[in-house]
């Protein structure tokens, strides 16, 4: 077996969301790396000072960062790290990264025309006041590398970038092959499934992409890579990593023909579904739900199984006979 080069240390910091900690990854190779920066609260801060000291670290030791992908537990503390001259990432990364305000103009109308095509009462407009608030736990800084499908890593030649779309447009995920390590972000975690998140697509005036129809594609992506153990973001560590990828991808068609049941009883807008869906957790994670039942009827749609029309705006679904 090839000596591996890297080691690989876990750091765990609080995150204020329910998903509960995020992981970090400190990779010691040619370079000093973290893989994944916590989020921007005095609590991760904190935690992240001791965990390196204990390695023997600390934070101006670290050279660069790897992100997986832009969400803001993952990329919150960059800016406290004054050593580092290089933030490698999917290009995707950088609007988040460097704050660009016409990217943010176009989010905030997407998902403005997405609610009224998917019928959403009025009362929920108020939530697109918020789009911008998780960017208050992230870092503002400069993508100074983008990181695409085969590259390898700086200073860690052995770890390389796999193209992991879904539960977000610019995750990516790292495999070390000669050991079948992958340091996974948010892309496969053993105690939950990552929700596919609906985006905008990044480049203006294309089709908005279908993060559930992305991230079933990304999962049998994994089968193409010896991979034994995956270091996620969040939850243990874990292998038996296909018989997780092929429990999730029973799991999401189970729940596409739940959903293709109640279309098929009467035709139903995305946010009627989505009330079917989840009655309980529609109005305390209302982004989340709607992603998740907008992703089940991509999937349908995408399979054949069922049409769409417009009526006063709304995209209405009904089964394709």
């Amino acid at each position: 077996m090839k000596t591996l080069k890297d080691t690989i240390h876990k750091l765990t910091l609080p995150t204020p969301y329910a998903v509960g900690d995020v992981h970090t990854y400190l990779i010691a190779g040619d370079l000093l790396s973290l893989v994944d920066a916590g989020v921007k609260t005095d609590e991760a801060w904190q935690a992240l000072q001791t965990q390196l000291k204990q390695l023997g670290y600390s934070p101006k030791d670290i050279e660069q960062v790897i992100l997986t992908h832009h969400h803001p537990d993952h990329m919150g503390l960059i800016e406290y790290l004054p050593r580092v001259q290089n933030v490698a990432a999917h290009a995707k990364v950088r609007p988040w990264l460097e704050r660009e305000e016409q990217f943010f103009i176009r989010y905030e109308k997407f998902f403005e025309k997405m609610y009224v095509e998917s019928g959403v009462p009025s009362q929920y407009f108020s939530f697109l006041k918020g789009l911008r608030n998780p960017l208050k736990l992230s870092s503002k800084g400069t993508l100074t590398q983008e990181l695409l499908e085969g590259d390898h890593l700086p200073g860690h030649e052995d770890w390389q970038v796999i193209e992991t779309p879904g539960h977000a447009q610019s995750h990516l995920s790292f495999v070390r092959e000669p050991d079948g390590a992958l340091l996974g972000g948010d892309h496969l975690l053993a105690h939950i499934s990552s929700n596919p998140l609906l985006e905008p697509s990044y480049i203006e005036g294309e089709e908005r992409p279908r993060p559930l129809i992305q991230y079933r594609e990304s999962m049998e992506k994994i089968a193409d890579y010896h991979v034994h153990t995956v270091y996620p973001g969040h939850g243990e560590t874990f292998d038996q990593v296909m018989d997780l990828v092929h429990r999730r991808l029973r799991r999401q068609v189970e729940r596409a023909y739940k959903v293709l049941a109640m279309v098929q009883a009467t035709p139903l807008c995305a946010y009627e579904v989505c009330q079917k869906l989840f009655p309980k957790q529609i109005e305390s994670q209302f982004g989340l739900t709607m992603s998740e039942t907008i992703g089940q009827l991509d999937y349908l749609e995408h399979q054949q199984l069922v049409q769409t029309t417009i009526e006063n705006r709304r995209k209405i679904y009904y089964v394709n006979r």
